[in-house]
């Protein structure tokens, strides 16, 4: 049984990433239902927090139903990581978790993310300034180092277990590499083998598929998997990963019924958290991935994203299964 602190996830569980613009309350309902056995927020800046910015805030909103969840935050700052980590404690969420990952420059800019990894003993102040500051289990989300000469996960390692960091998820690749490249699990690996290392260690990069999972599980002998883009328009990799690694058994893509419930499912969640104008704005990045593969779609696709209400997306939605059904030509 994996754990951090007193949450238990299971055997070996499966972990929704935290992506900005993409991990929302919606996106984590539809991902839950599916299987997802631990989410993220989208990250949060600890600055953000301080200056009470509306989006920031907008970003700890959590749910029952999505239970157990992280709010993950990140800052270059320990007053203002500790300011922020006292803000998160009063939402009450399952965890705190901590970007040291993040590659982005707007990010690396600020001293913040995976510039961090370049001065690992301000990671371990920042990490005590989160941790002496919430009452909850605190994790950290990272890369293998700053560059291919500066690889020092097995240091970062050992250095935030020591100081009470509670799990550890590893993005396979350098901040250099942004997400180019194959990412490089064997530094992960070692990390797991360490006999000083006793949290659970959850591997990230690359995933897209139930063999690849069971066959890096096995090969690299990790805790859990994370997974980030390849659940975008496609939560059910979660539930395939499962039954794969259950059954040695495949499950058959989700049927048009499947995609098109997860379509209102996420659109509602979206427009009941945002309001309809902006619920409806920014659902329509999602619907290419979700409908993705279906033949003559384009037509459709169109019409979902320049539909202005809800009454008329339900048209759409009944059209396409009409259409696909032989029922009906799209319009």
């Amino acid at each position: 049984m994996v754990r951090i602190g007193k949450i238990e996830l299971g055997e070996f569980p499966l972990l929704l990433a935290p992506m900005e613009d993409v991990s929302d309350p919606p996106f984590r309902a539809v991902c839950k239902e599916h299987g997802a056995d631990l989410m993220f927020t989208e990250f949060i800046s600890s600055e953000g927090l301080i200056r009470d910015a509306i989006k920031s805030r907008q970003k700890l909103d959590i749910f029952e139903e999505e239970r157990p969840v992280g709010i993950q935050v990140f800052g270059g700052d320990e007053e203002a990581m500790a300011m922020a980590a006292s803000i998160v404690d009063t939402t009450n969420p399952d965890l705190v978790d901590i970007n040291f990952g993040c590659p982005v420059k707007k990010v690396v800019c600020k001293g913040a993310g995976a510039a961090v990894l370049k001065d690992v003993g301000l990671m371990v102040r920042l990490t005590q300034a989160v941790i002496k500051s919430t009452s909850l289990p605190v994790t950290v989300k990272t890369r293998l180092g700053w560059d291919d000469g500066s690889k020092n996960i097995e240091e970062v390692a050992e250095r935030l277990q020591d100081i009470g960091v509670q799990a550890l998820s590893i993005h396979g690749r350098t901040r250099v590499q942004m997400y180019k490249g194959d990412a490089d699990w064997r530094l992960i690996a070692k990390v797991k083998d360490n006999p000083r290392i006793s949290i659970p260690i959850f591997g990230n990069g690359d995933i897209d598929s139930p063999q690849k999972a069971l066959e890096y599980k096995n090969r690299y002998g990790v805790d859990g998997i994370m997974i980030g883009r390849a659940a975008i328009g496609y939560p059910w990799i979660f539930r395939e990963i499962k039954h794969y690694m259950a059954t040695g058994e495949i499950l058959p893509p989700p049927s048009l019924d499947e995609r098109l419930a997860a379509c209102r499912k996420h659109l509602h969640g979206s427009v009941q958290w945002k309001g309809e104008r902006l619920g409806l704005l920014e659902m329509r990045r999602h619907y290419a991935n979700y409908l993705k593969g279906l033949s003559h779609i384009k037509e459709f696709r169109t019409r979902l994203v320049t539909a202005d209400n809800l009454q008329e997306l339900e048209a759409v939605f009944d059209d396409i299964r009409m259409y696909y059904e032989g029922v009906a030509l799209p319009a």
